[in-house]
């Protein structure tokens, strides 16, 4: 046998042991299945774009897997200054297994823009009480319909802007680390938001990922853009 025969042997026995065999990803059919490794927390914050996308990608990347995902974001209720659309909504909307919803208030908190800090308060609380139900109906470890509903369980959790919410005083940081010591062991908690270190919670979290602002157009005028934004 030549060396370059062996050489092709060995790389072929190389790819048989990874989980691709060595083979290119295609794009299959998606049926429901368990996910084999879930149950971390993820913990994204920091100054910088890039959150909620980085998110959303992981939702939409597990839902591809066939894995049941729910998106539940505080405080984005919309404001004034971008269309009542909102891209990922519509693409969820398609996605198989992938549903969200929302329980933030219109406005922004704290910035005197006509909306109702107390009401803030209060969706941010309604929000909170349901993060919770969601979690505790997601001690589930099977495959699950994708059409269901998230009040039957999910596979991945991912908590929007509750970090933002927290720092702003708008629910207790206690009650965010108690929906991650009380999450079920095979669920996938993913919580995003803020500009402040959730000292409260990082040290509980398995990923921790600041997002640090270098460059940002905002800071030269520019508003939010359909299509990266919204």
């Amino acid at each position: 046998m030549t060396d370059d025969t062996t050489d092709a042997t060995d790389e072929q026995d190389q790819h048989a042991r990874t989980p691709g065999k060595g083979r290119t990803p295609t794009a299959r059919d998606i049926t429901p299945t368990a996910p084999e490794e879930f149950g971390l927390v993820q913990v994204w914050w920091g100054d910088g774009k890039g959150k909620t996308t980085a998110a959303l990608g992981m939702g939409f990347r597990a839902a591809g897997h066939g894995h049941r995902v729910h998106l539940l974001q505080f405080m984005k209720g919309g404001t004034a200054s971008v269309e009542d659309v909102r891209g990922e909504y519509n693409a969820i909307a398609e996605m198989p297994g992938f549903t969200y919803e929302n329980s933030g208030h219109y406005g922004w908190h704290g910035f005197l823009d006509g909306s109702d800090d107390d009401e803030h308060r209060a969706r941010a609380q309604g929000g909170l009480a349901r993060a919770r139900e969601l979690v505790e109906a997601s001690d589930v470890e099977s495959e699950l319909p994708l059409d269901g509903p998230p009040d039957d369980g999910v596979h991945m959790l991912i908590l929007d802007e509750i970090l933002y919410a927290a720092n702003r005083g708008l629910v207790d940081p206690e009650d965010v680390v108690s929906l991650v010591e009380d999450k079920p062991e095979g669920l996938e908690l993913v919580l995003t938001g803020g500009h402040e270190e959730p000292d409260y919670v990082t040290e509980r979290a398995d990923l921790v990922t600041e997002v640090r602002k270098q460059t940002h157009p905002i800071d030269a005028g520019q508003r939010a853009r359909k299509g990266t934004e919204y």
